[in-house]
Parts: structure tokens; sequence; C-alpha cells
């Protein structure tokens, strides 16, 4: 019997209002709905899911900790934390699994603080600018990532 690989799709601040929270930037899905179709797409590639979402920067580094145990794959998008948190830095740094840097919206071409990121040193990867694909893209990736491992 083979056990499906388990992936994480971590959230980080203000993503649990998505659908309300400026529509013409980051689009009318909800978490929810994105939620939702990453799991179809993993179950098509035989992948387990775990979504998350939480506004608290500890949090979000406490599930990176636990990743290290059980899980196959992490997709993570911090949010605003993004562009200000050394603590996820620091944590994603202990990771030895392929970790995708996943944003709704093109954050290059956005406001000039957007560009930087204290994730993407950690990262496999960055999709970015897709909407609510780009987190079925970062499935994919993460899928073909832990099949060539």
């Amino acid at each position: 019997m083979n056990i499906s690989p388990t992936v994480w799709v971590l959230n980080g601040p203000n993503l649990n209002i998505l659908g309300e929270r400026e529509p013409d930037t980051y689009g009318y899905d909800t978490l929810e709905s994105i939620e939702n179709k990453c799991i179809s797409i993993a179950d098509d590639l035989s992948l387990k899911i775990e979504f998350k979402q939480s506004n608290h920067e500890g949090e979000l580094v406490s599930w990176i900790q636990d990743a290290r145990e059980s899980v196959a794959g992490l997709a993570i998008n911090a949010g605003g934390y993004t562009h200000t948190s050394v603590a996820l830095h620091d944590a994603l740094k202990l990771l030895t699994i392929p970790i995708i840097e996943v944003h709704l919206s093109n954050i290059y071409t956005r406001e000039k603080f957007r560009h930087h990121s204290f994730i993407s040193p950690s990262a496999k990867g960055i999709i970015c600018g897709f909407g609510a694909n780009s987190y079925v893209l970062a499935i994919q990736a993460l899928h073909s990532l832990i099949v060539e491992k």
C-alpha cells in the first residue's frame, strides 16, 4: 500500500478575507474556494494536502517547525509577512523539503516594498501573478519536486 505524500499550504495574514479584500488585486476567490481547487488537484496527483491560515506570525513559525516531521513539501503565501518576517525566514531555513513561495498578485508590479521577500532565499521557486491558479501551480510544482526526489 503506497502512502500519499502530504503537502501543506500555509497562508498568512488577511488571506482569510480573500474575495472581500481588494478584489481588483487579489480576485474574488475566497481562501475556501482556493483550498477546494488545491484539494482537487492534489487528489489527481495522489497527494494529501493540508491548508492552514493564521494572522499570527508565531503560529506560522510553529507550523513551519512542525512541517519538519511529517510533510513532503510546503507552499507558503505569507502575505505581508513575506516582506517583513525574519522569523519566518529563519524557520524556513530549517526545512529540507521543497518550498514554493506563492502570491496571488505579481508582487514585482506593485509597491516597491513588496519586491523584497524574506521567504525567497529558502524557496525552490516563486509563483506569483496568476491569482488562485498560483496555488494550483504551486501544488503541481511540489508534486514534480517530490516525485523527482
